[in-house]
């Protein structure tokens, strides 16, 4: 794998001590230092309110690279060499405390790119950006870089955008998903528009229907308080799961740069067709897990999670959507995701049509049709799964056989975590895997109505025990069109 080095940078971390940072961004950057891209005369910087020295800071990050890098990766003297480019400045990010310190720092970065990640709540997104105006560190090379959720619903998604927008350009504004930096999800544009082969199939003479599918075995794990104001839909379907549609469903960008494609995806937020409220209740469904079993393993109901008597958050969410578009005219995209489901995985399913017509006689198969499953995780790769000759004398038997591409096992390498590519591109200048502001309020747009009509609504969310696939409603809810969900996991 061929590393490009990029520009020298200096990376602010406002939310240094939180749990995003310590699992996810430092060992992102330590993977990317230690691989050669990161320069050693980079900087990082972790800003928070607590009371830390360098040394304690550097301590913590230390504790997290055990905690989250593979043991055979940490190489003492390269772990050395990454953690005397971090220090540490104790910042109020919507008060005064440590802003000239935070300046002074600055002041010594000479020609690095300056990248301000507010791994923060998104509350604090504006009187941050605020104060980096204000005390003159939101230069022209400045980059600002904005963890989802953006905003709460719609006229908050704004307001962060307008808070933001006084500040950083459009062109310096990097709204991350961290989806968006997988590997599998950027071969889907490898996928459709490298290929002919799929192109010339991706429309609705040739495809039945389109599932896709974020399932977790974790419960709330210590975001209850977050959660619970959140829900399924916001937390992961406004953007992660609608971001996958947008790439699966856009038509071809005219180049394979940041506005064009983003361009595309924006076609497809405007073409879902609104759910409106008198159909919630036959293309939703809205769970929440009770008591069950995962692995052999007792686990609680989200209620005894979360500490209180009731609540009416989803933890569930089931939902079919479609687009008013030509190429995807009469093809249903169903979309489905949930906390204390049996297996951890994330995959999309291209469901072919059936063979208007079989040649074969009965009883040598029963014709399947064709599919192809992406997998974004636990393994990322491929499977086509067509009809194939049984092996062996006496008779022509058919059976389904996929064609597998495990992308970790293909190339032989370590693919780097979604992270790792994301604060990259940043530096780079690179927004082609992030969100812009119209593509984050149309999601939210479309989104937002189903809320209400929920919220009108006296119906609780349904129970699922913990470790099934969540609430039986859900699987009518594809059953009714003659379908059903794609749950043999590794096949």
């Amino acid at each position: 794998m061929k590393i490009v080095p990029v520009q020298s940078f200096i990376c602010v971390v406002f939310g240094a001590t939180g749990d995003l940072t310590l699992r996810k961004l430092l060992p992102a950057l330590y993977y990317r230092f230690r691989d050669g891209q990161m320069p050693g005369d980079s900087m990082i910087v972790g800003a928070a309110r607590s009371g830390l020295d360098d040394a304690a800071y550097r301590a913590r990050a230390r504790d997290a690279l055990h905690a989250h890098v593979a043991s055979t990766d940490l190489q003492g003297e390269v772990v050395d060499s990454f953690l005397a480019q971090i220090s540490y400045v104790q910042v109020d990010g919507t008060g005064d405390t440590g802003w000239p310190v935070l300046k002074d720092v600055l002041g010594s970065a000479g020609e690095r790119v300056p990248v301000f990640y507010l791994a923060t709540s998104p509350e604090l997104y504006g009187p941050i950006c605020r104060n980096l105006a204000r005390h003159g560190l939101a230069g022209p090379d400045a980059r600002v870089v904005l963890e989802k959720p953006i905003g709460h619903d719609l006229e908050s998604a704004r307001d962060i955008n307008d808070r933001v927008g006084e500040v950083f350009s459009e062109a310096r504004t990097f709204r991350i998903d961290h989806y968006l930096g997988k590997e599998t999800v950027q071969n889907l544009l490898a996928l459709r528009f490298a290929n002919s082969i799929f192109e010339r199939l991706w429309n609705s003479d040739v495809i039945d229907h389109v599932q896709i599918t974020v399932a977790e075995t974790v419960g709330v794990e210590g975001r209850g308080g977050y959660y619970d104001r959140s829900g399924a839909l916001r937390d992961m379907v406004q953007n992660h799961i609608l971001q996958l549609l947008c790439l699966l469903a856009m038509d071809s960008p005219v180049a394979m740069q940041a506005d064009a494609v983003r361009d595309e995806k924006l076609k497809v937020l405007r073409a879902l067709r609104p759910i409106e409220p008198h159909d919630v209740a036959s293309v939703t469904v809205r769970g929440q897990y009770a008591a069950g079993a995962i692995g052999g393993n007792p686990v609680k109901g989200y209620l005894s999670d979360l500490g209180e008597p009731e609540s009416n958050t989803e933890t569930f969410v089931a939902l079919k959507a479609q687009l008013n578009s030509w190429r995807w005219a009469n093809v249903p995209f169903y979309l489905r995701t949930g906390k204390r489901l049996p297996q951890k995985m994330s995959e999309i399913v291209i469901q072919f049509r059936a063979l208007p017509f079989s040649i074969f006689p009965r009883e040598a198969a029963d014709l399947q049709p064709n599919r192809l499953i992406i997998r974004l995780q636990p393994e990322e790769g491929m499977r086509l799964e067509m009809m194939t000759k049984d092996p062996g004398p006496g008779g022509l038997r058919l059976r389904p056989t996929g064609l597998d591409i495990s992308f970790e096992k293909a190339f032989a390498t370590r693919y780097p975590d979604a992270y790792e590519r994301l604060l990259m591109d940043t530096v780079r200048g690179n927004a082609t895997l992030f969100m812009r502001r119209d593509e984050v309020e149309a999601a939210w747009g479309w989104v937002e109505p189903i809320i209400e009509a929920w919220e009108s609504r006296p119906e609780r969310p349904r129970p699922y025990s913990a470790g099934s696939w969540g609430p039986t409603a859900a699987i009518a809810l594809i059953e009714r069109d003659g379908r059903t969900w794609h749950e043999d996991v590794g096949t």
